[in-house]
């Protein structure tokens, strides 16, 4: 950061979702440390509109030039003075900006992949929510990281958590660090005790409620397979250099525990707290200072105990379709994720059941064999392979239900 400037600049893509709108609100507690220099919404024009009037950034990106015309226009009657762009390429633009210090990458799938890689290479502090970029390209965005030199930090709860926990200076030796595992915690999702028989039946609405955290439609729908969790698992193995067989999944009903690193010499170091997502990104954007991020305190005798159950692969068959993907390497797990962000779009579309999106996912890592991902167009082009078989499965079992 240039050290004329007091305040953090910061670009937020995806700031109209779940994310962002928590990081917008600890930064309008810290108006001192931290300024918006650029924000980003894909079609939530009314909300984007409404933070471009409170944060006036000095830029706003959205979708497309539709709604970018309209955002212009509505700023321009309130009297703000954001410059408003459009389209992928602008994404990238605010994402490696000179001006910009920070980047909250939380645009959710695909679509935020190549901007998040921008501010990679630029070596911004990179606070990083879209896991996507991991699984699709884990060896190519580590890659640009270490290249560009950027601060690589992880937002989801599990992986702040497990950051926190791990050695201070973790290297990404496992073996000299003494760590022998890490344990992510799941909440199980709403359907967690729901009989196998009804899990068919599920809509998005019953899919959408989940029981501890604010989310957006297509993670909620990850949590309730507990794909989510798998993405997390691949996500794991590039952030702290471990093995499939190192990492571990256990779900933790009551969301209090975060993740946990287990050590050789029998201590097990976890990170607690209440399910905020406040909480992971103040530590992110402070680190390694701390600051309030408005998160009540936990209070233990609320908490009561504290339960832990094994994942069912029954009811939980995309957990371990993450496993399979990221044991076979290169672009199976692009693969994985394609195949998934397809089938959840067609099933809050009600295109597809609940329980066939494992079944998508599932046939389309059997039909694509794995190939090297070293670069992004290695990468997109599994990603479109992927999104084209799954189209196909899915308009072939929706003419079977006709």
């Amino acid at each position: 950061m240039n050290a004329a400037r007091q305040r953090q600049r910061i670009t937020v893509l995806g700031a109209t979702g779940s994310i962002g709108m928590s990081t917008l609100d600890v930064v309008a507690r810290h108006r001192d440390r931290f300024e918006v220099f650029a924000m980003s919404g894909h079609r939530q024009l009314d909300r984007l509109l409404e933070l471009c009037i409170r944060f006036a950034p000095q830029i706003a990106v959205t979708a497309d030039a539709a709604g970018a015309t309209r955002l212009r226009a509505d700023l321009r009657a309130a009297g703000c003075a954001t410059e408003v762009l459009s389209g992928p390429q602008a994404l990238i633009d605010i994402a490696n900006h000179a001006e910009v210090d920070c980047v909250m990458a939380a645009i959710v799938g695909a679509a935020g992949l190549q901007p998040t890689l921008a501010a990679a290479a630029a070596g911004k502090r990179l606070l990083l929510a879209n896991k996507e970029a991991l699984v699709m390209a884990g060896e190519l965005f580590m890659a640009e990281v270490r290249r560009g030199g950027a601060l690589l930090l992880p937002i989801d709860s599990e992986h702040n958590a497990v950051f926190q926990s791990l050695p201070h200076g973790y290297s990404g030796d496992i073996a000299r660090s003494g760590v022998r595992r890490i344990i992510l915690t799941a909440s199980g999702g709403p359907f967690r005790q729901m009989p196998l028989g009804e899990l068919a039946r599920v809509t998005p609405e019953q899919a959408c409620a989940h029981p501890n955290w604010v989310m957006g439609r297509k993670i909620s729908v990850d949590s309730a397979t507990m794909m989510n969790k798998g993405l997390e698992v691949i996500e794991a193995h590039w952030l702290f250099n471990v093995a499939a067989e190192q990492v571990e999944v256990v779900i933790h009903p009551q969301s209090v525990i975060h993740s946990l690193v287990d050590y050789v010499d029998g201590s097990v170091l976890a990170q607690l707290g209440n399910p905020d997502m406040r909480t992971p990104i103040a530590h992110a954007l402070a680190w390694p200072e701390r600051l309030d991020a408005g998160v009540r305190s936990l209070d233990l005798f609320e908490v009561a105990q504290l339960s832990f159950e094994r994942p069912d692969s029954l009811r939980f068959p995309c957990l371990e379709l993450a496993y399979r993907a990221l044991r076979a390497g290169g672009t199976a797990s692009t693969v994985l994720n394609a195949a998934n962000e397809e089938a959840v779009s067609a099933f809050l579309d009600r295109r597809l059941g609940f329980t066939r999106i494992a079944d998508v996912i599932s046939a389309s890592l059997d039909t694509i064999a794995s190939t090297a991902a070293r670069t992004l167009g290695d990468v997109l082009e599994a990603d479109a392979r992927a999104r084209s078989v799954s189209r196909s499965l899915i308009s072939r079992w929706m003419e079977e239900m006709v």
